[in-house]
Order: structure tokens, then C-alpha cells, then sequence
């Protein structure tokens, strides 16, 4: 059982309490209106914090360095974060810089360096532009308000179309708890993390291993479910920072208070990861497909995973041809526990597939239901009670031709 979990309106990652952000131009990036590519979270009292990262074997220093930073016990009162610029693969350079923005951001809130976190998004192989860190981190003017969030969600943005923030809320014993996030991303996706960054904070005061399993539990069942283009990305960073702020018992886990809590994250986490997959780079379509009936949730979650990832079903999604062939491939090839005669298929609703044939059906219908901004999949695989979800978007030519003049 959970308690109610409320939406918080224009809710962003400073609606939790203690939390600050904002974000300015420094010329990373090339202008435009309205235009950030630097930013900061700040919480004035020291928070627990959780981290996932990249599983690429080739990962940007600021992963690495964060990877140092974040654990057990440890606590951080600041993210300092660059977009247009990856700090990756540069040699020992990129540490030597990624350290000099944690110093450079813990110097300007009057913190820690080693409570100082830093990430970075943007092209690879490029050393982060120091002088502009050095002329622009102590600029950031921070605050406590939705503005100052909604700067953060600019300046992480690199080919996103628009930001994605939210906070949820609920209360334990009168008081109030908020989760906040915002994230960005939109190319080089892909199930285990993907070139997105995303960031959550809470005015709970959560214990520091129940944060970590919770995050965990959360990015399995969102970030680890989207996908794009099929690339993982070498920055892929999740952040959860609780500081404690709204006062009240802490979280450990075990109890009505802690499901609530996991659930607000996951909750949280769902919608930042959807509007990842919704923001694809060239993408006209959000993809959702559930695998339900499967031999164990896992199971199901990965098969959901390889038909959202699926190059052929994001092409029949964006061209309206109802080929279920494709999806019975994507979910075949995940090599999962099925029977092949007891797989129904349906698109929005509408069954094509019963008992692993193709049936009767309105052609038209589906061809339309493929046109919509949503396409809905769903594959019954009627042997168990395993459930997944997972979410993607189509493949389109503009997909192709952004991709193949990123750099130039």
C-alpha cells in the first residue's frame, strides 16, 4: 500500500525544499533565444545522494569522477552541469577539468569540492572550454523558485526540443515530502542509460542505502526502458539528492512512508524517461510497448526493451503498416521464455494477432491508430503473469539527416 501522490503544478527539480538552481549562457554551445548550456543545483544543507552512470566502457571524467563521489554514506551539496561539450575522451585532461567546475562551483556557493558533483553532455573528443567555466560558473545566479529550475532544464538541453521537468508530492504524518527532477536527452538513447542526463531531488530525509536501492529500482523500470537510436552514450548520468528539508522521520525502507516514497520516484523517473523517448531527435511518434503473460517480470521487461529498440517496428510505426511480423521478431529475438501459439498482438487496442496468427481485422483502423502521436503495442504472451513496459519513438528521415551532419 502507498500513500496518495499528488502532481505538483509547474513542478520542477526546485520544487522540493532547499533546493536552488539556475543556469546562464557561457558560449558552449552557439546562441539562440533563450538559449543555456551552463547550470547549477544547489541545496544549502548537505543531501544523501544515490547515482547510476553510463555502462559504456568508454565514459566521460565526469562520470568517473562522480562515480568517486557518490556512495554510501557520502553526501554533496551541489551539481555543476555543461551542455555542448562531453569531456570525453580528451586523456588525463578531462579529469584535470572536470575537477577545476566542481572547484571553480563549490568556491562560488561557499561548499566543499568533494560535495561537489559535475556533469557534462555535448560532442565527444572536445576539452570543456575552461576559460568560459572560469568566467561563467561564478556568474550563476541561483534561486529557489520554478524560474530557477526551469534555467537549470534550458542549460542541460543539447538537441532536446524542450525541456522535461516534474515534482509529485505526498504526505507522511502531516508533513509534507516533494520529489523534483528534470533530465535531458533526445539522441544516442538506449536501453542501460543512454546520452541523457536527469536529476532528482527531495526535501525527504532518506537513508543513504535505501536511496541508492531505490534509485536503482526506479531507472530499471524507466531510464533503462527507452530507447532511440539503439547508441548508449558515454556521459549517461541519474542523480537522486535528499537533504531533509521538510522535516519528519526518516526513510529506511520497510514501511508504508518508504513504498510511497519509491513509488513517487519511480513515478518521477517514468515521466522524465517518456519524455526522452517523446523528444527523440526527428521523431513524430512516442512508441509504448507492453509485454504482459510473460514466464517473470523481467522477461517481460526485456522483450518490451527489444521491440521498443527495434529499427524495423520504429520504421512500421513511422510508415503506418501494420507488419506484426515485426514486433513477433523484436520479441523473438530477446530470447526470452514463449510459446509461440499463445502470443496475441494488439495495436491501440485493436487485436491483429490471436494465438500467434494474424486475424481478421479492419486495416484502415490500424493504419490510422499508427498515425497518431501515441502508438500503443501490446504482446500477450498468455504463459505467466510478468509484466514490462517500455517506450520509444519512430525512425524518420530527419533522424538521418541531423545525424549526418552533426558536427559540420
Amino acid at each position: 500500500m502507498t500513500l496518495p501522490i499528488a502532481s505538483v503544478p509547474n513542478g520542477t527539480v526546485t520544487s522540493a525544499k532547499g533546493f536552488s538552481a539556475g543556469g546562464v549562457f557561457a558560449g558552449i554551445k552557439t546562441p539562440g533565444p533563450d538559449k543555456k548550456d551552463l547550470g547549477i543545483i544547489y541545496s544549502e544543507q548537505p543531501c544523501a545522494v544515490a547515482g547510476t552512470f553510463s555502462q559504456n566502457t568508454i565514459i566521460s571524467s565526469t562520470v568517473v569522477l562522480d562515480q568517486e563521489r557518490v556512495g554510501t554514506d557520502k553526501t554533496v551539496h551541489a551539481v555543476v552541469v555543461n551542455s555542448g561539450c562531453a569531456n570525453t575522451a580528451v586523456g588525463e585532461q578531462g579529469m584535470i577539468d572536470a575537477k577545476e567546475m566542481t572547484k571553480l562551483a563549490a568556491e562560488h556557493l561557499g561548499v566543499s569540492e568533494e560535495q561537489t558533483l559535475v556533469s557534462s553532455t555535448g560532442v565527444i573528443g572536445v576539452e570543456i572550454p575552461m576559460a568560459l567555466m572560469r568566467e561563467f560558473i561564478p556568474q550563476i545566479e541561483v534561486t529557489a523558485d520554478t524560474h530557477g529550475g526551469n534555467e537549470f532544464a534550458k542549460a542541460i538541453l543539447t538537441t532536446d526540443k524542450r525541456t522535461k521537468e516534474i515534482a509529485v508530492s505526498f504526505d507522511v504524518d502531516g508533513v509534507t515530502h516533494t520529489v523534483g527532477g528534470v533530465s535531458k536527452g533526445s539522441g544516442m538513447i538506449h536501453p542501460n542509460m543512454a546520452t541523457m542526463l536527469a536529476y532528482v531531488a527531495t526535501d525527504a530525509k532518506v537513508d543513504s542505502a535505501f536511496l541508492q536501492s531505490t534509485l536503482s529500482e526506479a531507472v530499471k523500470l524507466s531510464f533503462n526502458q527507452i530507447d532511440v537510436d539503439g547508441d548508449q552514450s558515454t556521459n549517461d548520468t541519474v542523480l537522486l539528492m535528499a537533504n531533509g528539508e521538510a522535516g519528519g522521520s526518516e526513510i529506511s525502507g520497510g514501511d508504508e512512508a518508504s513504498e510511497t516514497f519509491a513509488e513517487a520516484v519511480r513515478q518521477v523517473c517514468e515521466f522524465l524517461a517518456i519524455e526522452i523517448a517523446r523528444d527523440g531527435e526527428g521523431a513524430t511518434k512516442l512508441i509504448e510497448v507492453t509485454v504482459d503473460g510473460a514466464a517473470s517480470d523481467d522477461d517481460a521487461l526485456l522483450a518490451s526493451r527489444s521491440c521498443a529498440a527495434s529499427m524495423l517496428v520504429k520504421t512500421a510505426v513511422y510508415g503506418r503498416d501494420p507488419n506484426w511480423g515485426r514486433i513477433f521478431m523484436a520479441v523473438g529475438k530477446a530470447e526470452i521464455k514463449l510459446d509461440e501459439a499463445k502470443i496475441d498482438c494488439y495495436v491501440n487496442d485493436i487485436q491483429i494477432v490471436a494465438e500467434g496468427k494474424g486475424i481478421s481485422y479492419n486495416v484502415q483502423s490500424v493504419v490510422s491508430a499508427l498515425g497518431g502521436d501515441e502508438v500503443r503495442l501490446r504482446v500477450a504472451l498468455n504463459i505467466g503473469d510478468g509484466y514490462g513496459r517500455a517506450w520509444g519513438c519512430d525512425l524518420t528521415e530527419e533522424y538521418v539527416v541531423f545525424n549526418s551532419a552533426y558536427t559540420t
